[in-house]
C-alpha cells in the first residue's frame, strides 16, 4: 500500500530528474550579453521535473479539491457569491476587450468606451446618484475613493475642522481601515439591541469635526437599517455627509434607490450583485457614485459623451485625481454590462426579492438548531448563532469544517464581531429551493452529531485532502517553502 501514489504530493516531490514535457531550442544569445555577471544566478533553479502528462494529471487532481461555486454551493456570507453565467466570460473576454492597449487612442477603442459610458448611466439610473467612476478594483478602493472624495469636497470648502468619520460596529470591516488611511479619526458606535444603528449614540457622537458618517446597507447582521432616512438628515443637520457601502446591494437593487435614502457618496461591487466572479482577491471591481454637489470631486478621467463620440475626459479641475493606472477593470465591468442588459427593471427588483426570500428560509429552516441572533425577518443574508447549552464544547468553526464533509462550502464564520460564534450565510438569489433544502438538512445532522457525537464534529473534515490542522501554529510559523 505503501507503493501508492500519493495523489496530495508536491510537484516537487513527483519529480524525476530528466522528465520533461517540453525542450526548448538552446538560445543564440545567452544572458550574459544583455545583463552584468553578478545579477546571473549561479546555478540553475530546482524546479519539478515532470512529464506532460503527469503535470496535467497533477493539476487536474489539484483543481477536482477545490471549492468553488460551478462545484458546490458557497454560501460565503457578505461575498455574495451568486452564479455567474458564462456566456458572460465568452463576452468579457473577446479579443476587443483583451487585447486592447491601455494607452490606445481613444478612436481605437469606442466600443470599449461606448459600454463603460453606458454601464455609469446605468449604474447612476439604479442608484438615483448624479455621477459615477468606474475606476476603482475593488470594494475596499471604491470605499477609499468615496472618503478621499469627500475630503476633497471638505477642502474646497476650506473647512479642516472635520477630523472624523463615524463607523457603526456593524459596518463592514473595512470601513474604520478605508477612514485611517484617508486621515480621518475613526469613532466607532454600538448598535442598539434590535441590530440597527443607536440613534442616541449617533446623535452623541456626530459634531462640527463629523466630516462622514459611513452606514453599510444592510448591515452586517443582514438587517435593513429601519431608520436610514432620518439618520440621513441627522447626517446632514450636522453638516457632514453620509456614505452608503453597497457591497450588500444584491439586497436592494431594482427595490430602492440610496440616493432617495439620502446617501451622498456610494460604492458598489460589480463583482458580487452584478454577477462577475470573484474570491481569492481579485478580480474585482468598485465602482462609486456620488450626488451633484460631489460629482465634481471623483476620480478622473471620467467616461463621457459628445458629438455621437466617447471620450476620457481628465479636464476636471476638482478631482482627487487618479486612483488606478488605468480606467479600470474592464473585464469585470463588461460582465455587470451585460448582466445589466439581460434584465429589465422587474427582474432586477424579483433578483433582490429572491435573495431575501432566500435567506429567511435559511434562517426559518434552522431556527431551532441555530437560532438567528436578531430573531427577525432579514435581508440578503442571515446571522445565526449557537445553543451554547446543547452543543457539547462544539464550536462555529468545528462545524464549518464539518460543512466540508458534506459537501457544503463553509459559510463566514466569526463575523460580524458583535455576534458570538458567528455564522453568516447568504444564499444569494441563484440558489433552488431543493439546494437549500440540502443544506438545512445537513445543518440539522451536524447538530445531531454535536449532541450526541461531539468527537466527530470537533475532529472534522475527514474526507478532505488535507485534515484539521493547528491553525495557530500556521499562521505564526508558516513554512513558506519547501
Amino acid at each position: 500500500m505503501q507503493e501508492i501514489i500519493k495523489q496530495n504530493a508536491l510537484s516537487i516531490e513527483k519529480s524525476r530528474p530528466g522528465r520533461r514535457g517540453i525542450r526548448f531550442e538552446k538560445p543564440q544569445n545567452t544572458p550574459d550579453a544583455y545583463v552584468p555577471a553578478r545579477y546571473l544566478r549561479s546555478h540553475s533553479p530546482r524546479l519539478p521535473q515532470l512529464s506532460e502528462l503527469e503535470t496535467v494529471r497533477h493539476f487536474t487532481n489539484l483543481s477536482r479539491q477545490n471549492y468553488c461555486l460551478d462545484s458546490h454551493f458557497y454560501p460565503l456570507g457578505s461575498c455574495t457569491m451568486k452564479y455567474n453565467p458564462k456566456a458572460y466570460d465568452v463576452l468579457s473576454t473577446l479579443e476587443g476587450f483583451t487585447q486592447a492597449h491601455p494607452f490606445a487612442p481613444e478612436d481605437a477603442v469606442q466600443g470599449t468606451l461606448e459600454i463603460l459610458y453606458n454601464l455609469q448611466e446605468m449604474l447612476k439610473e439604479i442608484t438615483g446618484l448624479a455621477a459615477f467612476t468606474l475606476q476603482p478594483a475593488a470594494g475596499a478602493q471604491g470605499e477609499l475613493t468615496g472618503i478621499l472624495a469627500a475630503r476633497a469636497y471638505f477642502d474646497a470648502q476650506k473647512d479642516k475642522k472635520r477630523t472624523e468619520v463615524i463607523v457603526p460596529d456593524t459596518a463592514h470591516g473595512t470601513n474604520p481601515a478605508t477612514s485611517h488611511m484617508a486621515g480621518y479619526t475613526v469613532v466607532n458606535i454600538k448598535s442598539g439591541p434590535d441590530g440597527c444603528v443607536d440613534k442616541e449614540a449617533l446623535k452623541n457622537a456626530l459634531s462640527e469635526k463629523t466630516a462622514v458618517v459611513m452606514l453599510t446597507v444592510p448591515n452586517t447582521v443582514g438587517l435593513f437599517e429601519k431608520d436610514i432616512r432620518e439618520i440621513a438628515e441627522m447626517v446632514h443637520a450636522a453638516g457632514a455627509l453620509f456614505y452608503m457601502d453597497g457591497a450588500n446591494f444584491n439586497a436592494l437593487i431594482g427595490v430602492v434607490k440610496p440616493a432617495d435614502l439620502g446617501a451622498d457618496l456610494m460604492h458598489l461591487n460589480l463583482h458580487k450583485t452584478f454577477a462577475a466572479p470573484h474570491g481569492g482577491g481579485g478580480p474585482g471591481s468598485g465602482p462609486v457614485g456620488a450626488n451633484e454637489k460631489l460629482a465634481a470631486f471623483l476620480p478622473k478621467p471620467l467616461v463621457e459623451k459628445k458629438n455621437g463620440k466617447y471620450f476620457l475626459n481628465s479636464k476636471l479641475p476638482k478631482s482627487l485625481g487618479r486612483m488606478k493606472a488605468f480606467y479600470g477593470n474592464i473585464a469585470v465591468c463588461a460582465r455587470a454590462y451585460c448582466f445589466l442588459r439581460q434584465y429589465d427593471a422587474a427582474t432586477l427588483k424579483e433578483i433582490a426579492e429572491n435573495a431575501v426570500l432566500n435567506a429567511n428560509y435559511v434562517r426559518v429552516g434552522l431556527k431551532d438548531v441555530f437560532p438567528a441572533f436578531f430573531d427577525v425577518p432579514c435581508m440578503h443574508e442571515c446571522v445565526l448563532t449557537l445553543h451554547k447549552d446543547k452543543m457539547n464544547g462544539i464550536r462555529t468553526a468545528d462545524i464549518a469544517k464539518r460543512l466540508l464533509d458534506y459537501g457544503f462550502y463553509a459559510p463566514t464564520i466569526y463575523f460580524p464581531l458583535i455576534v458570538p460564534e458567528a455564522m453568516m450565510i447568504e444564499p444569494t438569489e441563484t440558489e433552488s429551493k431543493e439546494m437549500l433544502d440540502l443544506f438545512v438538512k445537513a445543518m440539522h445532522c451536524i447538530f445531531e452529531e454535536a449532541e450526541k457525537t461531539p468527537q466527530t464534529v470537533h475532529d472534522a473534515p475527514h474526507n478532505q485532502p488535507v485534515g484539521r490542522i493547528d491553525e495557530v501554529s500556521a499562521a505564526r510559523e508558516p513554512n513558506l517553502r519547501w
